[in-house]
């Protein structure tokens, strides 16, 4: 298991509870597939650089995790098929 920051980017116009369903899946997949979220911390809705989808606010989110790296490929496909995820970003910490 290797620990991994990774951040999350979702659409700010949705409301709560969809917000809310989109972040726990996501932590949903990493326990799913064997790994552990150590800590998630939710930064809130923030002004982006620049638009993406026409959009520019988001909800950001920061998951601490370990995951096991021959999963990461999976987890990436994943919140990159997930409508409300506009960008993520997936770091690997030493």
């Amino acid at each position: 298991m290797r620990d991994y920051e990774i951040v999350c980017i979702i659409q700010a116009d949705l409301d709560e509870t969809t917000t809310n369903g989109v972040i726990e899946k996501v932590g949903g997949w990493i326990s799913d597939s064997g790994g552990a979220i150590t800590k998630i911390d939710r930064w809130g809705k923030r002004r982006m650089a620049y638009a993406i989808r026409k959009q520019r606010d988001g909800y950001y989110v920061l998951y601490q995790a370990q995951i096991q790296p021959s999963f990461l490929a999976e987890f990436e496909r994943n919140l990159k098929l997930q409508e409300p995820v506009l960008r993520h970003l997936v770091i690997a910490v030493e």
